[in-house]
């Protein structure tokens, strides 16, 4: 379970630098694009692949998991696709569900 948090944890930060990345433009524009339109959706939807099985309520697993497969294959449609909002989707699902249904610390 630790090993399954760390990697989360890592894949969160890798994509939160993504979006930073692409806030700020620090790369040409094409780099930019990429890091901020497609590698931070995936890392994203990994980053929920991770967390699926660590969810307090089982019934949402499965849904984190749909969530990961938007993020993820949302970040592979061309950005010209009235489908590219699956991945967006994916991400608010993906977060609303990690907000809700964090593990308890006792």
């Amino acid at each position: 379970m630790q090993n399954q948090q760390t990697i989360q944890g890592i894949l969160s930060i890798a994509a939160i630098i993504c979006m930073v990345i692409g806030w700020f433009n620090l790369f040409s524009p094409e780099i930019n694009n990429l890091l901020y339109k497609k590698v931070f959706y995936v890392l994203i939807g990994a980053s929920f692949f991770v967390q699926a099985p660590m969810l307090i309520n089982k019934n949402f697993m499965y849904a984190m998991y749909g969530a990961a497969v938007l993020c993820v294959g949302g970040a592979f449609l061309p950005e010209d696709s009235k489908l590219v909002m699956l991945k967006t989707i994916g991400l608010f699902v993906g977060v609303a569900i990690s907000l809700t249904n964090r593990p308890r610390r006792s």
